[in-house]
């Protein structure tokens, strides 16, 4: 009778677990092109729905300040140019004239933006009137019309006219937001970290803090939202819709992200160093200031990075505080109203018109590109100061 040998490459129990293996190895190979075509068609239908964005089109026009521009800035252009240039562009007229009488009854040569329809078929987005269609093929045959960088998306406010609308106010908005975040979640994130990794007693009270720390970190965004709304606006009277009260909800949210981070940073640290510290005399809080907090600060701030990117990517907690407001103008202080990206982006997302499509995916672009900077700004700051020990 043969005698059956065991683990020899032709058992049978080793060949299918081979099998099995190269099975298990094709799956993941295959998940993993799952996920990169994934991320692929995102980034392309973000790109190329969100590209054109960043151009408009203008048309020279005459500007004549007479006596009817005074009161109705959109006779200030030739009347054959009326159903192309966009009143956004010309209603400022009245405005400028009562500000600087001398201007009227001038003229001068400008270009100014045309509507968002007539922009979305030179786009070749959209179609137009026939007639309308054969003027503007006209005006771009001439040279009168063109199609130039839009500068105006970042330094304009949001605007009801799509051609318009930017997001300056809203950048504005999340820069305030974000500063207040910091300043906010920071400084108490870090000491009770510190506290609470290096000083308290290991107790009941600590664990049950603890656990509610990691518990927090989970909870959904939408129920720092509503705390937002009871502490801050409803008990202390924080304006709604403020960079203030937007910020100090959003710190909320990333205090636990913070003192985790921080824990972890501090736990990093090995305790030969606390040991050589105290051995020349050092008191507990000397051993953490000259010698733990230095070498766990890399690690503090790439924690701190990632959960401000996190908090700018948030929205849900912003609309409960109310900061989904129509803010056409830049805040100049934190308790003014205010706007932030994420925020903006959903209010254009909601517009039925097809201009404001392209400002929600290039919005969308400027956003990830954020967000990517941060993460990649916390990433480098972890490799070039972290020590392995």
């Amino acid at each position: 009778m043969q005698r059956r040998l065991t683990g020899s490459a032709n058992d049978p129990l080793i060949r299918a677990r081979y099998r099995r293996e190269a099975r298990f190895r094709g799956y993941s190979i295959a998940a993993l092109f799952v996920a990169f075509g994934i991320i692929i068609a995102f980034f392309t239908d973000i790109i190329g729905q969100g590209q054109s964005a960043f151009w408009r089109t203008e048309v020279k026009v005459t500007l004549d300040y007479n006596e009817r521009a005074e009161r109705i800035g959109q006779f200030a252009v030739a009347e054959d140019l009326r159903d192309i240039v966009s009143r956004g562009a010309v209603r400022g007229i009245p405005l400028e004239i009562r500000n600087n009488p001398g201007r009227a009854g001038i003229t001068r040569e400008a270009w100014v933006p045309v509507k968002s329809t007539i922009d979305q078929y030179v786009k070749g987005k959209d179609e137009l009137e026939p007639a309308l269609a054969r003027q503007v093929d006209a005006l771009l045959a001439e040279g009168v019309m063109r199609t130039t960088f839009n500068w105006a998306f970042f330094t304009s406010g949001d605007s009801k006219l799509p051609e318009l609308a930017g997001i300056f106010s809203a950048a504005v908005g999340s820069i305030l937001v974000l500063a207040v975040t910091l300043v906010f979640a920071f400084p108490i994130g870090v000491m009770s970290a510190i506290y609470l990794e290096e000083f308290a007693p290991d107790n009941k009270l600590t664990q049950a803090i603890e656990v509610n720390i990691n518990n927090l970190a989970a909870v959904p965004s939408i129920i720092f939202g509503l705390l937002g709304l009871a502490v801050f606006i409803n008990t202390l009277g924080v304006p709604r819709s403020s960079a203030l009260v937007g910020g100090l909800t959003l710190g909320l949210m990333t205090l636990p992200i913070i003192i985790i981070s921080t824990r972890a940073a501090l736990r990093s640290v090995p305790d030969p160093i606390r040991l050589g510290a105290f051995a020349m005399g050092c008191s507990r809080w000397q051993v953490v200031r000259d010698h733990v907090l230095p070498l766990s600060l890399p690690g503090i701030l790439t924690g701190t990075i990632i959960g401000l990117a996190q908090a700018m990517g948030e929205t849900a907690p912003l609309i409960i505080v109310g900061m989904i407001a129509y803010i056409p103008e830049a805040p100049s202080s934190i308790f003014d109203s205010a706007t932030v990206l994420p925020a903006q982006i959903f209010t254009w997302a909601g517009e039925p018109r097809q201009a404001f499509s392209e400002k929600t995916a290039a919005g969308i672009m400027v956003l990830l590109a954020i967000l990517l900077t941060l993460n990649a700004t916390a990433v480098l700051l972890r490799r070039k100061f972290e020590r392995r020990w």
